[in-house]
């Protein structure tokens, strides 16, 4: 794939990304640290023919991008915790109707007001369950600056694949972080856009719930022709509310399994020096920079440390978190909250005595804070 070089934010990066993978509109309100995101794109979309709107709250801006993607069109919104928190309900109606949605949630301390201008990983158990209800959430978080954008991209693709919307967690040491990026050219990302599926037989034929039972609806655009039903109540086949008995419990097993049964497209990790290790440590987003200079320094000294870092938070990349944890002795979690991601770790490996090194006042974990703690196991 051809590659560019650029030098930026990871909340800019993120917006472009947005951009180049066909977003055609945009609605959010300004919160820190996710700001930025709303900065650029409003910038870049009225230059290609789309729309960004600062609405008047955080619920008017996930309603707007769901209205906004009712109608075909690849659709944005961008906050922070407490941001996602306000558009919870929202959320859980586009989970529903099956609409797809990229949300970029730039993560701060919490909760409530929390810790607004610094660092957290406090919003991973949310992302899992950004509602309530039954259904299989989809978040990816980045992990470097490139991420910010790749991660992007993806999620714009995953969220047509699988009818639904889907998260990506950056944090603020990210989102604000300035450097140099090697990211995709606009050119190559426009060719590997995968579009949502469409039906074009008889209208009367037209049934967009009605699909096999580990597929996602196939949701035609608003305004187009062919009549369906939106609605937040279990619904039948046409979309149209019903109480029946399978038919309720066909459509709640359908949210689960259009995810769980193709989990091979959305499973995304990196191993760093995992071949021979001795220790591995479970980082992501931010930390996982931290981790790998960590690493460095313990193999300097003679110890075989090694990162698993995962890119596809929800659903886990479990099977592989299980392989590395049934062969090595000492597994460390280093999150910036108090173990939200260790409980799953614990989960997938079937293993009680998974150990952690977390913070929670807003600030980074060094590199040296990993050595030390690796050094006590």
């Amino acid at each position: 794939m051809s590659t560019r070089e650029i030098i930026s934010t990871g909340n800019d990066l993120a917006a472009r990304a947005a951009v180049d993978a066909g977003c055609k509109f945009f609605s959010g309100y300004p919160i820190t640290p996710s700001s930025e995101v709303m900065h650029t794109i409003s910038d870049l979309l009225p230059r290609i023919g789309g729309t960004a709107i600062q609405m008047e709250d955080e619920i008017a801006g996930v309603a707007a991008a769901i209205g906004a993607s009712m109608s075909g069109v690849r659709s944005l919104t961008a906050t922070s915790g407490p941001g996602i928190s306000l558009k919870a309900e929202n959320l859980g109606l586009a989970q529903m109707t099956e609409v797809p949605l990229v949300v970029i949630n730039v993560m701060r301390g919490g909760p409530s007001t929390g810790l607004p201008t610094r660092v957290s990983q406090g919003d991973v158990a949310q992302a899992k369950n950004p509602s309530h209800g039954d259904y299989k959430s989809i978040t990816l978080c980045a992990g470097n600056l490139a991420e910010c954008y790749t991660e992007t991209v993806r999620a714009f693709n995953l969220a047509d694949r699988f009818m639904q919307p889907v998260f990506v967690l950056l944090d603020e040491t990210l989102g604000h972080m300035h450097g140099k990026a090697d990211i995709p050219t606009a050119e190559a990302v426009k060719s590997g856009i995968k579009l949502r599926k469409t039906f074009d037989g008889p209208a009367e034929e037209y049934h967009p719930y009605g699909v096999a039972q580990d597929e996602p609806a196939v949701l035609n655009p608003m305004f187009k022709g062919y009549r369906y039903h939106f609605t937040g109540l279990h619904h039948d086949k046409n979309g149209f509310p019903t109480e029946e008995i399978e038919t309720c419990r066909l459509l709640i097993e359908r949210l689960f399994n259009k995810v769980e049964a193709h989990q091979e497209e959305i499973d995304s990790y990196e191993e760093f020096m995992m071949d021979d290790a001795e220790v591995m440590i479970v980082a992501y987003g931010s930390v996982s920079l931290s981790a790998k200079e960590a690493i460095r320094h313990l193999r300097a000294e003679g110890i075989k440390a090694g990162l698993f870092r995962p890119i596809t938070l929800w659903p886990s990349p479990a099977e592989a978190i299980k392989k590395y944890t049934d062969k090595i002795g000492k597994v460390l979690c280093v999150e910036l909250n108090i173990g939200q991601y260790r409980d799953e770790v614990q989960r997938a490996s079937g293993r009680l005595d998974i150990e952690g090194l977390f913070k929670v006042n807003g600030r980074p974990i060094s590199p040296f804070e990993i050595v030390n703690k690796v050094k006590e196991l």
